[in-house]
């Protein structure tokens, strides 16, 4: 207790409506119900000497599930720039922890598109252990050109088959 406040209670109160607040975010601005879900599993080489998975960690398994769900519609990274001359880069993120990950955990990491304008994809990230919300993010990306690396529409294809 500090000033007769009860801080474990105040933390988990804080934890509750912040997992509670990132998935209504899902479900309230989600433009599909699909939801990519990858599986990650996490080797020393991901953790800290505590065994603990490093913050910045979840950004690469965070990428690579993009990288994925790109590939799981047809279009990856190779298609992308060979065919249609762009390239997603990330604008800006909030991402947001809430429990850690420990060496050898099976995590599950999940896209789900939010939004789409002409250039930009604002996605929700989840990074889950057995059904259990560990990391949670809002990430913007935007489609470049591959030699200008000024923004371009969103291959059409690629538009459609989110669109769907």
């Amino acid at each position: 207790m500090i000033y007769g406040v009860n801080v474990e209670i105040l933390i988990k109160n804080f934890v509750n409506n912040r997992l509670k607040m990132s998935f209504e975010h899902q479900t309230q601005f989600a433009l599909s119900d699909h939801i990519f879900s990858y599986p990650v599993r996490v080797y020393y080489q991901d953790t800290d000497t505590g065994g603990v998975v490093y913050h910045a960690n979840y950004l690469n398994f965070m990428e690579r599930a993009r990288y994925e769900w790109l590939r799981e519609m047809g279009f990856s990274v190779d298609t992308l720039i060979r065919a249609h001359k762009t390239i997603f880069m990330v604008r800006s993120l909030n991402i947001e922890y809430f429990k850690p990950a420990l060496l050898d955990d099976l995590l599950h990491v999940t896209v789900q598109v939010t939004e789409i304008g002409r250039s930009r994809i604002t996605l929700f990230q989840q990074v889950l252990r057995d059904q259990v919300m560990l990391v949670s993010a809002i990430i913007h990306v935007v489609c470049v050109g591959v030699e200008s690396l000024k923004p371009v529409s969103v291959p059409t294809p690629l538009r459609q088959k989110i669109e769907k």
